[in-house]
């Protein structure tokens, strides 16, 4: 949390963060246009920021995007904010990311926390039935073998699976990509994907969430709620062994 308020700190890197809020996904040249300070500076500002856990990156052939994280943000809210009893997402909602444009090859929702855990708990929570029930609400069915479908089941008895997809990577507690839509979605371009990357970190796992291909406005303010809650309550469970309240879109 320290690194999260020093890096706040600071008003160039307040005003990364807005820029990237404006239009996230930008590379460093594109970040640097308009500033009066040098690549190198912008460079060492990104560093920090992204050492606070406050930007993501993502490679996309020669270029190095560059994602604002609003995951520690969230978890400040969860900390302090909502002891006071503001609106549960308020915080989240200044964070709203904007749609890329449809072509776009661009992520357009990437977010990542650090879990004090192993590679293979993540993995065993992100798969697992009973442990995706305890924190997320819903119970996630497959085999996990690339081709098999998955589903996201209520765990009220109903059987009713709320969102469908099909395998399309699994290396065990390395990365997980599925497609994800609802059961009667009719989408132009498709199901949106959601590809889970882990990392070991010395005693942490890095999880960064990508969720690509997102509908429309509606759908972008959903995922923006919903992945930073449910990271959140991924990381206190797995931390403690307890949960935060499930939200109600659970």
């Amino acid at each position: 949390m320290d690194r999260v308020f020093k890096a706040l700190s600071d008003a160039t890197r307040r005003r990364l963060l807005d820029r990237l809020h404006e239009n996230n996904g930008q590379t460093l040249s594109e970040l640097c246009e308009g500033l009066v300070m040098s690549r190198q500076a912008i460079t060492q500002h990104l560093g920090l920021l992204e050492a606070a856990n406050l930007v993501s990156t993502v490679k996309r052939g020669r270029e190095k995007l560059h994602y604002l994280n609003p995951v520690p943000l969230h978890e400040i809210q969860e900390r302090w904010i909502d002891k006071f009893e503001r609106p549960h997402l308020r915080a989240l909602s200044a964070l709203k990311q904007k749609a890329e444009h449809a072509m776009s090859t661009k992520p357009q929702f990437v977010y990542t926390t650090y879990i004090e855990a192993t590679p293979d708990k993540v993995w065993e929570a992100l798969t697992d039935p009973e442990m995706t029930a305890a924190y997320w609400g819903h119970s996630n069915i497959s085999d996990w073998q690339p081709g098999s479908a998955w589903e996201h089941r209520r765990t009220d008895g109903s059987g009713i699976a709320d969102v469908v997809g099909t395998i399309v990577e699994a290396v065990p507690a390395k990365r997980l990509v599925i497609t994800w839509s609802g059961p009667d979605d009719d989408r132009p371009n498709g199901p949106s994907t959601v590809t889970f990357d882990l990392k070991p970190l010395g005693g942490t796992v890095q999880l960064t969430v990508t969720h690509e291909n997102l509908r429309d406005e509606a759908e972008l303010r959903q995922a923006a709620g919903g992945w930073s809650t449910v990271l959140s309550n991924l990381k206190t469970y797995l931390e403690t062994g307890k949960t935060l309240p499930l939200p109600a879109w659970s």
